[in-house]
């Protein structure tokens, strides 16, 4: 069991005494400068806000609360009843939706060097927007050391709990419309949040949509494993455009029962996915997100460090595989930059069975070959601890990875003091969350929320609240393909399943098509293309427009409608996106901490893979006109691949990606 340390608000001059009330409006705001900002920032609000458990005083959730413009927070209980608001959770379990706020849609973007610039797409532009520290215990929030949560239940009820004193002190918004919205592990917490709400006859707020971005919806097997044939057609890179590997995957994923057919509307509901371990001798529990672990590891930011302790623990498993297939099972292949190395021999695997070695956990097994065999990888990456691997966004392969953690600013004791935060406790961009429920090994013991996903979506439709679920492209850990079958194993509105595949493009602000959107029966899908797992770091212009025009707003591109008695899809269908993997560029960022050279593969390879894949699965789209394929080679001062703020606003790699779900 991880540790459960105890920690508690702080009383800060001021300090209303009595229940919450909108006098606690002044005590929460925050009024002195905070460090290193040379920019204006809007009028916010921030403290600790209890969570009504009985018997535990301590336990409260921290908030950061945001206005779009001055006095709509603080407007009267019965004023801008129609005027939508928000709150931003990250996930882990256990990461604080600070990181969200300070690298991903909050209006300061910390640099790698530390330094502090403005984010000018920031979400509360577009709302008033509040970031929240959850569950008990994480980032700022504070907790008794035997109140932690024992379950996700427990959980949703501390939130709802939180929200009941939010309103008192800002009594607009328990009319206002609320627009949940959350990433990676929020797709665990969000769910059970709408199943408290669901079950409550007077709820404290009035949610009108949730949105889950590379959300974990769904097993481990479907949302992390079940993906990994999909990622190889996202990013043949991974392993060196070859053929055969990827027929020896394709078939491991048949195996596995991974190659679930999706037709629209779906026809019967899929299988459950067993998590399949290896079975060869001392292998069984040396695959590194065992069942046990996989779901408390997703955190973003500090997640990279805690798979490196785990990896290292676990004997370096891929290198010890290197040694298993030497000799005999290895064959001598030209690097493209001229040096050899040796690739897999798959012809002396066992043929028609899963693999001994790793079972059916396939993502691991893409990325020990990437390593072990494919450049640049098994060049620039360590098998050990899987730095120079980005399974947040793959085409970035640096290492080291910018340092991105935050506590700088947050531990500052001027921002301390100015956001009302607790002393008893230093800021940790995540932990490793101890639920209670499971006493030795302090692991979720939550069932994932695709199990009852369609009695939420039945519940949602009853009160005409929508539902948005978007994914980034280039995330290979929470890959689209697992949130795509998640959506059709549901029913919403009387049919499970969209009934048509989505096809239809959706345009950023700069006229660029930036993914596919599909809408039927108040539920929306979003692909975002050219960003990984952090859609808003990755491309904070994309994000902004993700939550304009889809989650607050109304626009109905992708929305099938009824025309004389046929469908017909608003902005139309494109065949050419009716497909299971877009391709991502074929290049790949090098270098430590920024990318320092881009490395791509000569054109003939990528021409025979494009002729290959065509006939192989028919569902995979070109890489798009205009990016990067060519000679295989390495170009100095390659280009930043996230379209952050700022020159410094680039790849984060994998330290970052790992902890702000963190997913995570």
């Amino acid at each position: 069991m991880p540790p459960t340390p105890s920690s508690w608000p702080h009383d800060y001059p001021g300090k209303p005494s009595g229940d919450f009330s909108p006098e606690w409006q002044d005590y929460f705001e925050v009024k002195d400068p905070l460090p290193n900002i040379t920019f204006s920032l809007p009028r916010s609000f921030a403290g600790n806000v209890g969570v009504n458990r009985p018997g535990h005083p301590n336990n409260t959730l921290f908030f950061w609360a945001l206005e779009k413009e001055e006095g709509s927070l603080t407007a009267g209980a019965d004023e801008r009843s129609d005027v939508p608001w928000g709150i931003w959770l990250n996930g882990g379990p256990g990461s604080s939706s600070m990181l969200g706020f300070l690298y991903e849609n909050g209006p300061i973007r910390m640099e790698p060097d530390g330094s502090l610039s403005e984010n000018k797409f920031s979400w509360d532009r577009l709302a008033d927007y509040i970031w929240v520290d959850q569950p008990v215990g994480t980032g700022w929030s504070t907790v008794d050391s035997d109140g932690y949560v024992h379950d996700e239940d427990e959980m949703g009820r501390d939130f709802m709990g939180f929200l009941e004193n939010l309103v008192k002190v800002f009594p607009s918004l328990k009319k206002r419309p609320l627009h949940l919205t959350g990433e990676s592990y929020a797709g665990t917490y969000i769910p059970y949040i709408m199943k408290t709400y669901f079950a409550l006859a007077d709820p404290p707020v009035n949610i009108a949509k949730f949105a889950i971005g590379d959300g974990t919806l769904g097993s481990e097997a479907v949302f992390e494993l079940l993906p990994t044939v999909n990622t190889l057609e996202t990013y043949p890179q991974l392993i060196g455009y070859d053929p055969e590997v990827f027929e020896y995957f394709r078939e491991q994923e048949h195996l596995c029962g991974y190659d679930l057919n999706l037709t629209y509307p779906q026809d019967g509901h899929f299988p459950t996915l067993p998590l399949i371990p290896p079975t060869a001798p001392g292998r069984a529990n040396a695959v590194s997100f065992s069942k046990t672990t996989r779901r408390q590891t997703l955190s973003t930011l500090a997640f990279a460090k805690t798979l490196k302790a785990q990896k290292t623990q676990q004997n370096a498993r891929a290198v010890a595989e290197v040694a298993e297939v030497a000799g005999a099972l290895q064959r001598q292949r030209r690097a493209p930059n001229g040096e050899a190395h040796a690739k897999r021999d798959l012809s002396l695997r066992a043929n028609g069975t899963i693999d001994p070695w790793y079972g059916c956990f396939l993502f691991d097994e893409m990325i020990d070959y990437a390593i072990n065999y494919t450049y640049p990888w098994n060049v620039h990456g360590n098998i050990n601890t899987w730095e120079g691997f980005d399974v947040y966004q793959v085409t970035d392969a640096l290492a080291p990875s910018a340092p991105v953690d935050g506590t700088s600013f947050y531990n500052n004791p001027k921002t301390r003091a100015a956001l009302h935060a607790p002393t008893s406790k230093s800021w940790a961009g995540s932990i490793i969350y101890p639920f209670l429920g499971d006493p030795v090994n302090g692991i979720d013991p939550s069932v994932e929320p695709m199990a009852f996903l369609t009695d939420l979506a039945t519940n949602a439709s009853a009160q005409g609240i929508s539902v948005v679920l978007y994914s980034g492209n280039e995330d290979a850990l929470i890959g689209h393909r697992g949130t795509e079958v998640v959506i059709q194993n549901t029913t919403f509105g009387g049919i499970q399943g969209f009934t048509r595949k989505p096809s239809t493009p959706w345009f950023d602000d700069e006229g660029s098509r930036a993914g596919i959107v599909h809408q039927e029966r108040n539920w929306t899908y979003v692909l975002v293309e050219d960003v990984g797992h952090l859609v808003a770091y990755n491309s904070p212009p994309r994000a902004y427009v993700l939550l304009r025009d889809f989650i607050l707003g109304a626009n109905q591109t992708g929305l099938v409608t009824l025309v004389g008695g046929a469908a017909e899809v608003v902005g139309g269908e494109l065949a050419a996106l009716a497909v299971d993997a877009i391709r991502a560029t074929d290049a790949i960022f090098v270098g430590s901490v920024t990318t320092q050279s881009t490395v791509t593969y000569p054109r003939a390879t990528i021409d025979a893979w494009d002729s290959f894949i065509a006939t192989a699965t028919a569902t995979v789209l070109p890489a798009a006109a205009g990016k990067p394929v060519g000679a295989l080679k390495e170009n100095g001062a390659g280009a930043s691949r996230a379209a952050g703020v700022g020159a410094g606003a680039g790849i984060a790699g994998a330290a970052f990606v790992m902890s702000l779900l963190g997913l995570w």
